[in-house]
């Protein structure tokens, strides 16, 4: 027999829950510290269960959020008889509804989860950890937080940036606010002193710091002084703090970037260990290709591409009734949001050096008016997608499509299962 175990993790404790087959309770709800200790203590309670209630091995259900429940799964995951399955948290949450609400505590929330477990429906792949892939992982998910931070303080400073400088950023006057260029004016020069300064100066200073790369200064400085004029005058007694906050963010900003472009370093370095012939296809660097081989680990985990789609959330809703169907649908973004995070990022380095995606992605743009961007991209980041389950899959390198028949005759492409999109169970998040 078969027992199952329900698990809700939190920093401190872990809630424990403890079924049998028929959903019987085999032994009190109880709590284990959340350490080395409190698993072992949970390994030996489960022992004298089995032993009593003849069980022979065990399903054990927790769910993957934050991180408090990654070593705990990697401890269990390791004994024999034991299978471990994290859980998407929305699927316990939606489970919770039709079971009428229950009362949201740690006790029946542990109860949850091994109900979802015992009932065995939609249940993810087992939770395995590939040690290959999985230092790479930890540095591609710390970039994901680099790169969202960097962007959080970028915006702040923009904003703050609009009160002394209100005509800043409307002016378009460098194509990167925060290129060098832009930091040297705004280092030197306050919004009057811009506004004053003469424009055979200002081009000077363009030119000195733009390595003169500007196509027309002139027409940059008077835009960029026009912009001064035209701002709001603030009292002076908020020039110091607005100084003050300026420069601490300028400060938190150089800081990230320094410390991406090291990460990027290292993320090259550990990703030239790994084979993989993903990183032919035109612009898929290091970064972006790292991020997607350390989420996919092996691609013998998916039954195809679809079930690849599934894993990242690159699928979108169903909704028909009848002879109805919605044309309008969301995507579903239930899976791994790092994978979809980076293969979307991919996509848009790949666009722009892929006449094939390219070609893809303007007619796409061209279907609607309505989030053309965002639509077109997330389109060609599931042709991307089926493109890199291809190569993994067949160990191959990018051709372009002009060069592919010939390939083709010399080595035939191996059929693949047939797709069950509403069965294939998805590849839990690890």
């Amino acid at each position: 027999m078969t027992g199952v175990v329900g698990l809700d993790v939190g920093s401190d404790t872990v809630s424990v829950c403890v079924l049998a087959e028929d959903g019987r309770e085999l032994c009190r709800r109880q709590e284990i510290a959340n350490s080395a200790a409190g698993a072992g203590t949970l390994l030996a309670q489960l022992a004298a269960v089995a032993a009593d209630a003849e069980i022979t091995a065990w399903q054990i259900g927790l769910e993957a959020s934050s991180l408090y429940w990654w070593p705990l799964a990697v401890a269990l995951s390791a004994r024999p008889a034991i299978t471990v399955f994290a859980l998407n948290p929305k699927t316990v949450k939606d489970f919770r509804g039709l079971l009428g609400n229950p009362p949201k505590t740690d006790r029946h929330d542990a109860y949850l989860i091994a109900e979802w477990v015992r009932l065995g429906r939609h249940l993810p792949a087992p939770f395995a950890v590939d040690w290959h892939y999985a230092p790479l992982q930890r540095l591609t998910r710390y970039r994901v937080h680099l790169a969202g931070a960097l962007a959080r303080e970028k915006n702040y400073f923009l904003t703050m940036l609009f009160l002394p400088f209100s005509g800043f950023v409307a002016s378009h006057s460098f194509h990167d606010p925060f290129s060098p260029t832009s930091w040297a004016v705004l280092e030197a020069y306050t919004t009057d002193e811009l506004a004053r300064l003469p424009v055979e100066e200002l081009v000077a200073v363009l030119q000195h710091h733009g390595r003169n790369q500007f196509h027309d200064p002139t027409a940059t400085a008077t835009r960029l002084q026009q912009a001064a004029k035209d701002s709001y005058r603030l009292p002076s007694a908020l020039e110091d703090p607005l100084r003050l906050v300026l420069g601490s963010t300028r400060a938190t900003i150089t800081t990230l970037q320094r410390q991406l472009k090291e990460l990027d370093r290292t993320i090259a370095r550990e990703l030239a260990g790994i084979p993989q012939t993903i990183d032919t296809i035109p612009g898929l660097g290091a970064v972006w290709t790292a991020g997607v081989i350390s989420e996919i680990g092996l691609i013998d985990r998916f039954v195809d591409d679809a079930a690849l789609a599934q894993y990242a959330g690159l699928t979108w809703t169903v909704h028909e009734s009848g002879h109805f169907q919605a044309e309008d649908t969301r995507m579903t973004k239930r899976g791994n949001h790092y994978l979809r995070y980076y293969l979307i990022e991919a996509a848009n380095s790949v666009r722009e050096h892929c006449p094939e995606y390219r070609d893809y992605y303007d007619a796409k743009y061209a279907q609607t008016p309505k989030h053309a961007h965002q639509r077109a991209l997330v389109l060609t980041a599931r042709k991307l997608l089926r493109l890199v389950d291809a190569l993994l899959r067949t160990n191959t390198i990018y051709v372009a499509p002009e060069h592919r028949t010939t390939r083709k005759e010399t080595a035939p492409r191996t059929e693949r299962p047939a797709r069950h999109h509403r069965t294939r169970p998805i590849t839990a998040i690890t």
